[in-house]
């Protein structure tokens, strides 16, 4: 019986990178994570695979859905292949590092693959880079992340950054005593629709004052500083007020170091934050396709752990960041005859120069030069620039 499948076939969702596009990855990687490591974040790099009930404990519970599992041969044990890196910080944190003095601050960098890919991102392998600040519970905490990763972007070149600020607590503390689980579960669904009208239908379950709110709330995202003068005017109480100046400092702190970054808040968003405890954030750029990243602050182990801890931090999807960032120029390449001294190859190097060396001599050196997709040719000591043939229109 003949085979044939095309054994160059992957499964949906995941692809080979290719030159030159691998090269540029790795290069804008390396200065993101340069960044961070200039602002005092230590990277660290987690395994690809951990047991499942270390991976998915915790805030990992969160992605349990989006975890490939399979049987570890040799502990017999089940083991997840990481949908997301920050559980993975978040364990390292507190098991690992538990004595480093805090605030603990660690970056990372690394593939993921999820059971399915979404609408904006059909990828199901991709890579992940990010920081996470460990320790303390504080507004300046949130700024410093936020600021930090909106530098890094526009180090790359990225410009008309904007980033959406969200507190998925706040719905949470003005509906606390919104009817049984049934009538929660369809508040919550009419929030993450934004549907106004569908809210102050359950008016009769969750109160009218209550549902008044909330279709308010929706109504209110946008820019910063008109969502939080509309938050003001609803007369906020408790949990919810404190929530309110909770965003308001942060948006302070952030427009003191970046005054040019586009804020808005959405103050019912909760989609893709749900074990995020604090303000969240999600970093867009005009004209690009999906999100840049995202990120916020959440409790390390869950809030039912004892050695749990205040953590913010974000997320950078390198897929979408590489959208948005121009590719560098190609490189010049010079062809090395076969009798090109060593020392001159590595001199032509340090200055620059990407070379291609001949492994045995052509009878036309200059044609094997363009075949290579080089750019200029060694003759004796002398770097010359080749005519690219093109080919003739047809």
């Amino acid at each position: 019986m003949t085979d044939k499948t095309d054994k160059g076939l992957l499964p949906a969702g995941l692809s080979d990178v290719l030159a030159p596009d691998a090269a540029f990855e790795a290069s804008v990687l390396e200065r993101l994570l340069a960044d961070f490591s200039a602002h005092g974040y230590e990277r660290v790099d987690p395994p690809l695979i951990e047991f499942e009930d270390s991976l998915l404990t915790g805030i990992g519970a969160g992605v349990a859905e989006q975890t490939f599992r399979l049987m570890d041969p040799v502990s017999q044990k089940m083991m997840g292949v990481r949908a997301d890196m920050t559980p993975q910080v978040a364990r390292i944190a507190a098991k690992r590092m538990s004595k480093a003095p805090r605030p603990l601050r660690l970056s990372y960098a690394g593939q993921v693959l999820r059971v399915r890919g979404s609408q904006l991102r059909s990828e199901r392998q991709f890579t992940q880079a990010g920081a996470e600040l460990i320790g303390p519970d504080a507004p300046a905490a949130d700024a410093e992340v936020i600021v930090m990763a909106a530098e890094a972007l526009a180090n790359l070149g990225i410009r008309d950054l904007s980033i959406d600020l969200g507190l998925p607590t706040l719905a949470a503390a003005v509906s606390e005593n919104a009817g049984n689980e049934k009538i929660r579960a369809r508040l919550r669904q009419a929030l993450d629709r934004k549907d106004a009208a569908s809210v102050a239908e359950l008016g009769s379950d969750i109160g009218e004052d209550t549902a008044r709110t909330l279709a308010a709330m929706i109504s209110a995202a946008g820019p910063a500083t008109e969502t939080l003068a509309a938050l003001e005017n609803l007369n906020l109480s408790g949990d919810a007020a404190d929530g309110h100046g909770l965003l308001a400092d942060v948006v302070e702190r952030v427009r003191a170091a970046l005054p040019d970054l586009a804020i808005t808040i959405d103050p019912v968003e909760n989609r893709g934050f749900e074990y995020h405890s604090g303000v969240t954030f999600t970093f867009f750029a005009k004209g690009v396709r999906g999100e840049l990243g995202s990120g916020g602050r959440y409790v390390t182990n869950g809030e039912d752990s004892k050695n749990s801890e205040g953590a913010t931090g974000f997320t950078l999807f390198m897929d979408t960041v590489l959208r948005a960032v121009k590719p560098p120029e190609p490189k010049r390449r010079v062809y090395l005859p076969a009798e090109t001294p060593a020392d001159k190859a590595a001199q032509l190097r340090a200055e620059g120069w990407v070379t291609v060396a001949e492994l045995s001599d052509s009878e036309n050196a200059k044609a094997e030069a363009v075949r290579m997709g080089c750019t200029h040719i060694l003759d004796g000591d002398e770097v010359l620039e080749l005519q690219q043939t093109k080919p003739k229109a047809t």
